[in-house]
């Protein structure tokens, strides 16, 4: 069974295609590069071009930059509240790296 907007798909391609929007693409001619796992292809090209990155990658500097910024506070008060928020993100990043690998 055909997805009900194959029909329209193919229409804007043709319509696409004689405007000459896939001339001079980047990479035209030359084999995609392997992925790792095929069913990610378009949703890590879309992240590599908006460049976005995965909760764990945006965690894991969170935790570093909290990290860094403990070791310079002297003040007991704000040392603390800096060691929850670390703590926080290490407990958010464990949680999502167990997500990671439950579905990876």
């Amino acid at each position: 069974m055909d997805h009900p907007l194959s029909s329209l798909i193919d229409q804007i391609i043709q319509k696409a295609e004689k405007n000459g929007d896939f001339d001079d693409l980047p990479g035209a001619g030359k084999p995609l590069p392997p992925l790792r796992n095929p069913s990610d292809a378009v949703l890590s090209r879309i992240m590599k071009e908006a460049d976005a990155k995965a909760p764990v990658v945006v965690l894991r500097e969170q935790v570093l930059a909290a990290s860094a910024r403990l070791k310079t506070i002297t003040d007991p008060e704000a040392r603390k509240a800096e060691m929850l928020v670390l703590s926080e993100l290490q407990t958010k990043l464990a949680i999502e790296m167990e997500a990671f690998r439950k579905y990876d």
